[in-house]
């Protein structure tokens, strides 16, 4: 227990470090909140005008996630491994969300545009030269392949595109896939973050 001034006491976690105690004393402003992570399977509330969203908690990791080949190429290995970093890190990010990685790192990320093209291509420019032979994750289906997000992505370099598939048209994604020699996996889980 640490006194802070003549009428305020704390009670500190042990874990909590001295510099941080020490930061804390200096600032009465800052507070040090503890929270639990959620058990996987709880729902997740959101604040919406007049009320609360409940949804099922996103809480997938990529080893959870069952990336299926729908392409007539496979990923090779290291290609399998950064389309699943590229999803782990799709989930964070918002809607109509983009993200371009390789070798464990983020090149280009485009989120929250009317159409996922639109956020591809920021994710492209982002990424610059460093697209070819990139893993390329989106949060949700691709509605439509031709000169569309599929082709263009394809187009750019990328090697592999992982997705979750469902459309009506994912047979024109895998086409387009296959045309271009590009691995294409479904995980049949949505990632979109509102």
């Amino acid at each position: 227990m640490v006194r802070l001034g003549c009428f305020m006491r704390l009670w500190l976690h042990p874990s909590i470090l001295r510099k941080a105690l020490r930061s804390f004393v200096e600032n009465l402003r800052l507070r040090i909140l503890e929270a639990s992570k959620n058990e996987k399977g709880k729902l997740s509330l959101r604040q919406v005008g007049g009320g609360w969203l409940a949804q099922d908690s996103d809480d997938l990791t990529s080893q959870d996630i069952q990336f299926k080949v729908v392409s007539e190429k496979a990923p090779q290995e290291s290609e399998l491994h950064d389309a699943e970093f590229a999803w782990l890190c799709v989930k964070h990010v918002k809607s109509n969300a983009i993200v371009i990685a390789k070798n464990n790192c983020m090149l280009g990320m485009g989120s929250g545009q009317p159409n996922c093209l639109e956020s591809l291509r920021i994710a492209l420019k982002k990424a610059g030269d460093e697209v070819k032979g990139a893993a390329l994750a989106s949060d949700a289906f691709f509605p439509f392949a031709w000169n569309d997000t599929v082709e263009e992505a394809c187009e750019s370099g990328v090697s592999v595109i992982a997705e979750p598939g469902g459309s009506i048209r994912d047979g024109d994604a895998v086409d387009c896939c296959n045309k271009y020699g590009v691995s294409l996996l479904f995980t049949n889980v949505r990632n979109s973050r509102h």
